[in-house]
């Protein structure tokens, strides 16, 4: 089933209908999906990491969970298949596709999808709206960046057993991966890395285009990625589209803050839901880069994170009784609608 979730669009199968082998399965995605090549012309794939996506789903043996959710990130024009990030685009049509497919039976009017995500270990819960026990998909929620507008898909984040994660990776609020460079490593689902836009001559108002012709910059943002990567336990050579780097500016529309993100070094049209989480997160840390920026809303209130086409709203609750504080709960309303819904013709396998 193809699908838009959020702003990002993959492709999701049933796990028993991929290869268990995850060698054999990322080599047919690669050709399903028409990579490496970078019009992915003989696939599925539209040529840009947010429309080469893959969601792989299946009943989840975990009592806390109904489905498990594994996120692929397909290479567009490599030949890489990354499991080392959580996309909570996608996950915004897990719920969906479970119903869809009969993994989770429909309720009436309203159906909660309990998610665990398998990249992380992380859980979900997705309300969907099931009107006669169906999916729907219509509806009046606009998603910026997102033509039209459709039934709202409500995400919600907390641990199971209540106590929280924590969302300072290093343990430090604030790092030096590189001299002179200040920036605060922040994963709530999502690693992030927080900079000051003005920082890297970053006004916080560039368009996506702008950001990626100067290559001043993207050399910039490329060499912090790197020196960041030890400092997160990454390998560069297996997480190939983690950590997510987001430079913060005042807000320019009434929101809580500007943000422009790369993922990893091209350049976001928005912002993903569950790096908006982190990036949300880091604005409530004291001392936090950027976060002066921040024009907090009142306790209890949502963030309204301004990105190139709109803007995203999130919650954070957090926990700061302890050295470093916790993610208790957070959440995000997204839309998904399917697209197509039948039989793919891989490629030729080179």
């Amino acid at each position: 089933m193809l699908m838009r979730g959020g702003t990002s669009k993959g492709a999701y199968f049933r796990a028993e209908d991929l290869p268990a082998d995850p060698a054999e399965r990322n080599a047919l995605l690669l050709r399903i999906m028409g990579s490496p090549d970078p019009r992915q012309i003989d696939g599925l794939g539209g040529a840009h990491p947010l429309t080469s996506k893959v969601a792989v789903v299946s009943v989840s043996p975990d009592p806390r969970a109904d489905v498990d959710y594994l996120f692929l990130q397909v290479g567009v024009d490599q030949p890489d298949v990354s499991d080392a990030q959580n996309c909570g685009n996608l996950l915004a049509g897990v719920g969906p596709f479970a119903v869809e497919r009969g993994l989770v039976p429909a309720q009436a009017d309203e159906t909660p999808v309990r998610i665990r995500m398998l990249n992380t270990g992380q859980y979900a819960t997705a309300r969907i709206r099931t009107a006669g026990r169906r999916v729907e998909y219509g509806g009046d929620t606009a998603v910026p960046g997102v033509p039209g507008t459709a039934a709202p898909v409500v995400l919600a984040f907390a641990a199971p057993d209540g106590t929280g994660t924590p969302v300072l990776p290093t343990g430090n609020t604030v790092d030096e991966p590189l001299p002179g460079v200040r920036a605060t490593l922040v994963d709530a689902g999502m690693p992030v890395v927080l900079l000051a836009g003005e920082d890297f001559g970053v006004r916080g108002d560039e368009t996506p285009e702008e950001l990626e012709s100067d290559e001043k910059l993207t050399s910039r943002i490329a060499a912090v990625r790197s020196a960041v990567m030890p400092l997160l336990g990454l390998d560069p050579a297996v997480a190939t589209t983690v950590p997510k780097l987001t430079l913060l500016a005042p807000p320019r529309h009434g929101g809580t803050v500007s943000t422009r993100s790369f993922i990893p070094v091209r350049a976001h049209a928005a912002i993903g839901a569950l790096a908006a989480v982190s990036v949300g997160t880091g604005l409530l840390l004291d001392g936090a880069v950027g976060a002066r920026h921040a024009r907090l809303p009142p306790a209890g209130q949502a963030l309204v994170l301004e990105h190139p086409t709109g803007e995203l709203a999130v919650s954070v609750e957090l926990d700061r009784s302890g050295p470093i504080p916790r993610l208790l709960r957070s959440g995000v309303v997204r839309t998904a609608r399917k697209i197509f819904d039948g039989t793919v013709y891989p490629g030729p396998a080179h």
